[in-house]
């Protein structure tokens, strides 16, 4: 079953179990997105707050190799 990291903040954006650690994600959306390195995956640290922070995650999000940015909003 897919589910949502625990390390992802409150909010819209999450990153779930299907995360391949690629890090691409904290590339594009710098801030946003952080690594956790011992386990192997990438969450959301914060939620976007600008237009052009929104835009950096929609980048995120079509990029994604797993299809792990998931948007509950």
């Amino acid at each position: 079953m897919v589910e949502k990291f625990p390390e992802n903040c409150e909010g819209r954006f999450y990153v779930d179990t299907h995360c391949i650690n690629c890090s691409l994600c904290p590339e594009i959306a710098v801030g946003i997105f952080a690594t956790n390195h011992e386990e192997g995956f990438e969450y959301v640290v914060r939620q976007p707050e600008t237009e052009q922070e929104f835009q950096l995650v929609a980048e995120a999000m079509k990029l994604c190799p797993a299809s792990a940015i998931r948007d509950n909003g």
